[in-house]
């Protein structure tokens, strides 16, 4: 796949490194010649030195060729007008957007032409979360500009759920269990599975259903 990669900074040549390593076509485009001298990027990827906010510059960099553009830089209002250009003058397919302020998150939207914003503080939270609760539903990510979930609950003794197969939770068509996470084991869950205490459910749902697996999980509602 052609990725473009908006801004070299340490996120940004992370993002383009590990994508070349994973067999992708990669294009890191950044304004500054002496960023591109100082920084250290895997030979595969190919490097454009222009102004990613200018239509110009994304034209001179044949944006309309890739498939895929990543906004990395380390100022909210260059992602955003990245986001917007490449998909209303160059018809990118898919735009992730990089949120640096949590107060901005509510602007990354398809109405900026982001279709995935991805928040390091919010990712951050939600993994010490994660970590630290137990009988709680944690949203981990969201996708298709918000309306799908990744949760993760861990199952306490007192869940509804516990002892249960996954077909006795009766859960809604929109909600898909992803993971059954049991000790050092990844389990794909099945009609059949029994859930136990401590078991760590990875799932995905929309914001209709989201109180609904909380019920289910936790035996609480909002």
């Amino acid at each position: 796949m052609r990725i473009a990669v908006a801004g070299a900074g340490a996120v940004g040549i992370y993002i383009a490194n590990d994508l070349v390593d994973a067999g992708h076509d990669v294009l890191l485009i950044e304004q500054s010649l002496t960023v591109q001298n100082k920084s250290k990027t895997d030979p595969g990827v190919t490097w454009f030195i222009g102004d990613a906010c200018e239509v110009s510059s994304l034209r001179k960099a044949k944006l309309d060729t890739y498939d895929v553009l990543v906004a990395a830089t380390g100022d909210d209002e260059d992602n955003l007008v990245v986001s917007l250009l490449a998909k209303t003058e160059f018809a990118i397919p898919q735009i992730i957007a990089r949120v640096n302020h949590p107060k901005n998150e509510w602007m990354f939207n398809e109405a900026w032409g982001v279709d995935q914003a991805v928040s390091t503080p919010h990712l951050l939270t939600a993994l010490i979360e994660e970590a630290v609760s137990v009988g709680r539903l944690i949203e981990i990510f969201k996708f298709e500009g918000g309306r799908v979930r990744l949760v993760e609950c861990t199952l306490a003794e007192d869940s509804p759920a516990v002892n249960k197969t996954v077909s006795e939770l009766k859960a809604p068509a929109d909600i898909t269990l992803v993971a059954i996470v049991r000790g050092d084991h990844v389990q794909h869950p099945k009609a059949g599975s029994v859930l136990e205490v401590d078991d760590e459910i990875l799932a995905l749902v929309t914001d209709q259903s989201y109180e609904d697996l909380r019920r289910l999980l936790t035996g609480k509602s909002d």
